[in-house]
């Protein structure tokens, strides 16, 4: 599945949105500032089961991501090249270090000792800042392919794209992080190996140009995408009428993701009446 495939880069590659900075051994440099939302890598407030990427200096002596070796007995690795990320007292689950940026994902509510919301990195036994940071049930956010346009894929998981875009009336599948709570709900640590829709799915919408697309009447799917801890798959249909490259964004109750990305669509070309022969 070739969008797994690339979110597993973003996460445990690096993202090419930011340029690594090498560091030497020195405790970890980083800042509020320097944390993001990892589909968006925008700052702002996170949620549990969230993707996170921090951006500092000295986070790690190595790059490393995450391998298969690493997933033991079905749990995702809390430390990767040495380094641990702790997010209220909890370890996170590593996807990728280096001494200028970790991928993590934020522990759930129960893994963590709420309401204490501090990250703090530790290297080779060198203690960065305690960092406090703004915790709140979801923190909406869709991933990316580039800087305006949002990841999204057809259903038999072919990109939507600029060069392949979907057309009014199309399924679509999208691919988010941040959206709380499922049924059943996120066991900490491990890959979700079946569908389980979001907790508050009542509240869920998705902004599609001039649309507003919730409950059946355009979302038919909502919640954890088996095979990814932390991934939200979001199954929708295109409203038939449905301007070119609307701008896309997703909301739960008053979260809304950042503004600014685009899906990928074109109307069809009406074909042209076949003029009449002269006489």
């Amino acid at each position: 599945m070739q969008v797994v495939v690339y979110l597993l880069a973003v996460l445990a590659a690096g993202n090419s949105l930011r340029v690594e900075v090498t560091g030497n051994r020195q405790a970890p440099v980083y800042s509020a500032a320097s944390i993001v939302n990892a589909a968006s890598n925008v700052v702002g407030a996170l949620a549990p089961n969230t993707f996170a990427t921090i951006y500092g200096t000295g986070l790690s002596y190595s790059t490393r991501a995450m391998a298969p070796e690493d997933i033991r007995s079905g749990r995702l690795p809390t430390e990767l090249g040495g380094v641990r990320v702790l997010v209220g007292g909890t370890p996170a689950v590593l996807y990728y270090v280096s001494p200028g940026q970790v991928n993590l994902l934020i522990p759930t509510w129960k893994a963590m000792n709420w309401p204490d919301s501090e990250i703090q990195v530790l290297a080779d036994g060198k203690a960065g800042p305690a960092v406090s940071i703004k915790l709140l049930e979801t923190a909406p956010a869709l991933f990316q392919w580039s800087e305006t346009t949002v990841v999204a894929t057809r259903p038999d998981w072919t990109p939507i794209t600029a060069a392949a875009p979907a057309r009014p009336g199309d399924w679509v599948i999208l691919f988010a992080t941040g959206l709380g709570e499922t049924v059943p709900e996120t066991i900490w640590g491990q890959t979700p190996s079946a569908a389980a829709p979001l907790k508050r799915l009542s509240e869920f919408r998705v902004l599609l140009g001039d649309a507003v697309l919730e409950g059946h009447r355009g979302v038919f799917y909502t919640g954890a995408a088996p095979g990814l801890a932390g991934l939200y798959q979001i199954n929708l249909k295109l409203p038939e009428q449905l301007g070119d490259d609307p701008e896309i964004r997703i909301a739960l109750g008053d979260q809304i993701s950042p503004a600014g990305l685009r899906l990928p669509v074109r109307n069809p070309v009406a074909a042209q009446p076949t003029p009449l022969p002269m006489r």
